[in-house]
């Protein structure tokens, strides 16, 4: 017993082994290990790790561990108290977040610390669910997208010079998605201990996230000729650079030197008519996830699709939207070299008619398809957006662009979750009103399309 033990446990060290070296490899490829980028792909898989063992504490014990109307009580509750705040804290997170160029790791380290400490302090309040959770799941909620808009900003500053900012947040979303579905299976397990096992579980992720963030190269705290963007298409007046139409504006004569003792003025810079384009798109498809997230959740857990039990119906459509991201994150590459505009606007139009159809003919095929066409668009979408940014924002401009327009996406997807959890449990009524904010954007969007125009060259970095 004690050699067959032994053998055993020398095999699965192999394996193991094995395992984390191909994964170093290929988190490496590319020169990512050289320029830093690896690490950061790795710490970005352990705060989704550690995120998806909080939302599995949290949903367990708000959604699955009551009976339906109070379960929707609940959630509503924890939109007021979690949500509402954040949306009033989101706005301020970017550009606070730009006012420490050169702490990026430290406010990295903080995020993960911050959520070690709420995780644990939750795991002995988390089997109540008394109102005292819900501060700390907001606490956990800014933290984590907190962590968010400064891993944006960083990406740019460790690209390999053999990889594209496309390329490079692929490789990145696609970690995070893979440790999700790895995290989505370890909490089901440490659950059955008991429901604060998650928490405890995500408490020692988030405190190897905090030390993995201060051994991220140096580089990711330089500042070095970043000024701060405004999102915003329109032209400034002379004696301003902008970007209008994917075209830096004409060089005008340098500023006077100001006078003594007074300060000089800010440079307000234009993000160009193409990202607020696909920034407006991606906000669309933002909102659309945070509503079928909430909508589908009760509406699935009250009357299942197909005559499924509602586990197995929440479950298909997770597995769906999950099965969604990853295509989308796995196309970007593929997609890089075309119109990033083009590529947008064909994600918006493919998730409104998913959502139409989805309306229309009401029913598990069409609920799973919207769930996956939603996840694809979204992630792709995104990559397309970073593709216009890289494209058309100057460098000296394009970490603050990041940083501002990954706020805006997240209050789009709390907005959507809002509508979603105020709506009637009516799949078709529910459906309906997310295909007509997609379509109105849509119109929008294709509108817009037409006066910016088409650009074919792929994207490729640009230095103010």
């Amino acid at each position: 017993m004690v050699r067959t033990a032994s053998a055993a446990g020398s095999r699965t060290g192999k394996v193991v082994h094995g395992t984390g070296r191909r994964i170093r490899r290929a988190t490496a490829a590319e020169g990512a290990g050289e320029s830093g980028l690896a690490k950061l792909i790795e710490l970005h898989a352990l705060n989704a790790f550690g995120d998806m063992l909080i939302t599995v504490a949290l949903a367990s014990t708000i959604f699955f561990s009551v009976p339906t109307g109070e379960a929707r009580g609940r959630v509503s509750l924890y939109l007021l108290v979690t949500m509402a705040p954040f949306a009033l804290l989101a706005p301020v997170i970017g550009p606070l977040l730009d006012r420490l160029p050169h702490g990026r790791r430290a406010a990295m380290a903080m995020s993960m610390l911050a959520r070690a400490v709420l995780a644990w302090t939750m795991a002995g309040v988390v089997t109540g669910g008394g109102l005292a959770l819900y501060p700390e799941a907001l606490g956990v909620l800014v933290a984590s997208k907190a962590y968010g808009v400064v891993r944006s900003v960083v990406v740019p500053r460790l690209l390999p010079s053999r990889l594209s900012l496309v390329k490079a947040n692929s490789r990145v979303t696609l970690a995070g998605l893979l440790a999700t579905m790895v995290a989505a299976g370890v909490g089901g397990l440490l659950h059955l201990i008991g429901p604060g096992w998650p928490l405890r579980g995500a408490f020692l992720v988030f405190v190897a996230g905090t030390l993995m963030a201060f051994h991220l190269p140096h580089k990711v705290d330089s500042a070095k000729g970043e000024q701060r963007a405004v999102l915003h298409a329109e032209e400034h007046p002379p004696g301003h650079h902008g970007v209008l139409h994917g075209r830096t504006a004409p060089a005008q004569e340098p500023a006077p030197e100001p006078a003594a003792g007074q300060r000089p003025k800010a440079s307000l810079r234009t993000v160009g008519p193409s990202v607020i384009l696909a920034l407006r798109a991606m906000a669309a498809m933002r909102w659309l996830v945070g509503f079928l997230v909430m909508f589908l959740a009760f509406l699935l857990r009250e009357e299942p699709i197909g005559g499924l039990q509602p586990t197995l119906a929440l479950g298909l459509v997770a597995l769906a939207a999950g099965t969604g991201n990853a295509i989308g994150s796995a196309l970007g590459s593929w997609l890089r070299p075309r119109s990033p505009e083009m590529t947008v606007t064909a994600m918006l139009l493919l998730a409104g008619g998913a959502t139409a159809a989805a309306a229309l003919w009401y029913g598990t095929v069409t609920v799973v398809t919207v769930a996956a066409v939603a996840g694809t668009a979204a992630s792709l979408g995104k990559l397309s957006l970073d593709a216009l940014i890289q494209r058309d924002v100057p460098e000296a401009v394009r970490t603050s662009a990041f940083a501002r327009s990954e706020t805006l996406l997240q209050m789009s997807w709390v907005a959507g979750g809002a509508v979603g959890i105020l709506l009637p449990l009516n799949g078709a009524l529910g459906l309906s009103v997310a295909a007509a904010v997609i379509g109105a954007v849509l119109l929008w969007t294709l509108r817009s399309l037409l006066r910016v125009g088409v650009r074919h060259r792929p994207a490729a970095p640009r230095v103010a």
